[in-house]
């Protein structure tokens, strides 16, 4: 009967235990994607010494006001160009367009890009790089990034911008990636108080 009673208490610690570190935190549903992303060692740009004190990304908190419409004007006929990168890979961008849109009862702009060739599967994704006045305090130096998609674009030109969706370059984590760096042009005059916060190592 004691052997039994062992067993059981055994199994339910185990269970106790896996269940832990299946635990994914995020106050979003992005934010749990992104840090069970981090925490797959398989997908995860983390080096191994991060990895294995890898607790979850900083985030700020969510504010509606980061969650913007804007308003796209396309670029006709845009020039493709090579993108300045942390290394010296090239990549090929076009630019797409500029986004209008307001924040705290100020009008910001940002060009938007779209990668030349891009896989199958990314075929509909725009490039959104920025800089703000958070950038080397709060939030990483060189800037930080947005996906958007094409398919996400409304009839009469507008299309959503979620702040609090921005992530940090892969660069970030470990030199073993290759980044584009983040125009000047797209600097933010205002804290973007959103998104992926600077990371810790």
């Amino acid at each position: 009967m004691k052997n039994i009673l062992l067993l059981i208490f055994i199994l339910t610690l185990c269970s106790c235990i896996d269940k832990g570190k299946r635990t994914v935190f995020g106050d979003s549903d992005y934010q749990k994607e992104l840090n069970a992303t981090f925490k797959d060692a398989s997908k995860s740009p983390l080096t191994k010494k991060g990895l294995k004190k890898f607790k979850g990304l900083d985030f700020f908190p969510i504010l509606a006001k980061y969650k913007v419409v804007a308003k796209i004007i396309k670029t006709a006929d845009a020039p493709t160009f090579s993108f300045p990168t942390t290394t010296d890979r090239v990549v090929m961008y076009k630019k797409y367009g500029v986004v209008y849109f307001s924040i705290d009862k100020k009008d910001f702009e940002l060009a938007i890009y779209q990668e030349e060739n891009p896989k199958l599967t990314y075929m509909n994704n725009l490039f959104l790089p920025f800089l703000d006045k958070t950038n080397g305090k709060t939030s990483y130096e060189g800037g930080r990034f947005i996906d958007v998609l094409t398919t996400d674009e409304t009839e009469n030109g507008t299309i959503i911008i979620d702040f609090n969706e921005a992530y940090n370059p892969y660069c970030v984590y470990s030199n073993r990636y290759s980044c584009p760096i983040t125009p000047r042009e797209n600097y933010l005059d205002i804290e973007i108080k959103a998104g992926v916060m600077a990371y810790k190592k």
